[in-house]
């Protein structure tokens, strides 16, 4: 299957394009925002140079059933999945900052934690935690929201007081954050696996706070299976996981970290093949539905001709 890596459609009303590191988004009439999930990947914040067929697909649908089966806690911006690979919605005002929610020691938490660091985005974490523990109780680690490069922690205080959150929305987002982890948290443990950490993120429409763009999906979500956990935790094991940590992994034992001057790694097409097989089976598993793949010839005909009918009728 081939890839779609970049779109360039044109339609009406259309006032800009954005391309980000994953979707490319379209703003129609300043109203609604036409959003394309890719085939593109990135780690360590850096797109990486072949596309994964059928990526761009599975984020969306899982996007879009997890922005469903939550929209009871709060309203999101989504009005329609129009394609597999596009979900069209409100054109929201984003908050600058992305809520991270932890409540495992893995990741980039567990990297600090092993340099020495005690303190994360404000958070103080015990002594003698080991990798990929539990945590007494989920924190949050918010970034800010890079246009380009870097995001960077920063903590509730910082937020608060450089202007980019008011204390009183900021806290009202804690809630929204700590209420849809604890969904996805249900959610996947009835599917045999484990929430590692994840983040949302928000905007306001109207003057109202808005969930937005992705949730719970393997670009924006850690997933442990639950069976086995704590044995491999006991012996010092890796986790069975099901995210893109195996493809950040998989560079880093490449020499690629995201760091100045270094080069990223052939991808080669059975490494390619491997991405998606994972994508797939993380989709399977935590719908619980079997990945169905739409293998037209021009995908992003299809794409255009499905965006074009949903704006006929608005």
């Amino acid at each position: 299957m081939s890839a779609v890596t970049h779109t360039d459609f044109h339609f009406p009303g259309q006032r800009s394009k954005y391309v980000g590191k994953v979707r490319d988004v379209y703003d129609i009439d300043g109203k609604y925002l036409v959003m394309i999930a890719t085939d593109r990947i990135s780690a360590f914040d850096v797109v990486l140079p072949a596309g994964i067929p059928c990526k761009g697909q599975i984020l969306n649908q899982i996007a879009s059933k997890f922005l469903d089966s939550t929209s009871d806690i709060l309203p999101n911006w989504k009005i329609a999945e129009v394609d597999p690979m596009v979900t069209v919605g409100y054109r929201c005002e984003p908050f600058k900052v992305e809520m991270v929610v932890r409540g495992y020691l893995a990741g980039h938490a567990w990297r600090e934690y092993k340099a020495g660091k005690r303190t994360l985005c404000g958070e103080v974490l015990p002594e003698g935690l080991v990798e990929n523990q539990r945590l007494p109780h989920p924190i949050i680690t918010p970034t800010t929201k890079a246009d380009a490069g870097h995001d960077e922690d920063i903590s509730r205080a910082e937020i608060i007081a450089s202007g980019l959150v008011s204390e009183e929305d900021y806290t009202q987002l804690e809630r929204y954050t700590l209420a849809l982890f604890q969904r996805g948290t249900e959610l996947a443990a009835a599917k045999g696996l484990i929430l590692v950490d994840t983040k949302y993120e928000f905007g306001k429409k109207d003057g109202k706070i808005m969930l937005m763009d992705e949730i719970h999906t393997p670009d924006s979500s850690r997933y442990f299976y639950a069976d086995g956990y704590e044995e491999r935790l006991a012996r010092g094991e890796k986790q069975r996981q099901l995210s893109k940590e195996f493809v950040r992994e998989w560079l880093m034992s490449e020499g690629f970290s995201g760091q100045a001057g270094q080069q990223v790694p052939a991808m080669t097409d059975a490494v390619v093949k491997g991405i998606t097989d994972r994508y797939i089976e993380l989709y399977e598993h935590i719908t619980g539905e079997k990945f169905a793949r739409f293998d037209d010839a021009d995908i992003p005909a299809r794409i255009e001709k499905n965006i074009r009918e949903f704006l006929n009728k608005q």
